[in-house]
């Protein structure tokens, strides 16, 4: 008989707490290094304190992952309560969270091979998607393999798009090119983005914001194409309003089975900066 699953991912996945909670996923925080203070995602600081302290901040945060004793107790934890993990987790190209997760498997004492580590290639709720997939068949009684089978095929069918008022916040945090962050310094020019095989891709810019978050469902209908069901969320940073719209217009345009509200989290926030909306999906499964 194989052993129960639990999924562990990490707080860049953005997945709202009711979720988290119904489908028994372990989340563990990355964190925001703002001066001389360590601030654990989403615990120790939440959005909305994140954005308005940053409107006024002499000082810019930084990132770091999630920390290797975070991992190796969450790992203990559940393997006492004997469970099989699966850890799925923000791209690695993005993070060093992964390796976090490789190092805190590494130091345990027993249970090592219950422990399984799965690169989304994703963030935001592009993750979220992949862990919630894999969260309901292991709460349905799936084996690991089933678990690890389900994570590629969701892997293969999501995606990450949204539109930045700046990329002087991708820019600054290494997570994009100088030459690219020329692409956004035109007045009015936002620049359009996606999560590709792991990395931030940038893809076009366009006047005006209305006209990128059109843009941003735009191609993501593109892709979905025929493909049902059709799970999909907001990101936002500090911009809900126009992040409810742009849903509200997509579940005019689309066949909706699952829509998620979600916030970026301020580890995301940092990178991307404030004003940036976007979409995430899961299509086909």
């Amino acid at each position: 008989m194989s052993k129960k699953v639990a999924i562990i991912t990490d707080s860049t996945a953005n997945i709202p707490k009711d979720l988290v909670s119904k489908h028994n996923i372990t989340v563990l925080p990355l964190e925001v290094i703002w001066g001389d203070e360590t601030l654990k995602d989403g615990i120790d600081i939440q959005p909305s304190e994140f954005y308005t302290r940053l409107e006024s901040a002499k000082v810019m945060p930084s990132t770091s992952q999630v920390t290797i004793p975070f991992m190796k107790e969450a790992f203990e934890q559940l393997i006492a309560a004997d469970y099989d993990v699966f850890g799925i987790f923000i791209s690695e190209s993005l993070s060093g969270t992964i390796n976090s997760a490789v190092q805190g498997r590494s130091m345990l004492k027993s249970g090592q091979d219950r422990v399984h580590i799965f690169n989304s290639k994703q963030t935001a709720m592009a993750l979220g998607f992949q862990a919630l997939a894999v969260a309901r068949v292991a709460q349905d009684g799936a084996s690991i393999k089933d678990c690890q089978a389900l994570a590629e095929k969701a892997r293969d069918n999501c995606g990450t798009y949204f539109a930045v008022d700046t990329l002087e916040f991708l820019h600054r945090g290494g997570r994009i090119g100088g030459a690219k962050r020329l692409m956004g310094t035109a007045m009015k020019v936002k620049p359009i983005l996606s999560v590709q095989e792991g990395l931030v891709a940038s893809l076009e810019s366009v006047r005006t914001k209305r006209k990128a978050h059109l843009r941003v469902l735009e191609i993501i209908k593109d892709e979905i194409g025929d493909r049902t069901p059709i799970r999909l969320a907001t990101l936002e940073a500090n911009a809900e309003e126009d992040a409810s719209a742009l849903l509200e217009l997509a579940r005019q345009e689309m066949d909706i089975v699952e829509v998620a509200r979600s916030e970026l989290s301020p580890v995301l926030g940092t990178h991307v900066g404030p004003g940036t909306v976007g979409l995430a999906y899961m299509a086909g499964l």
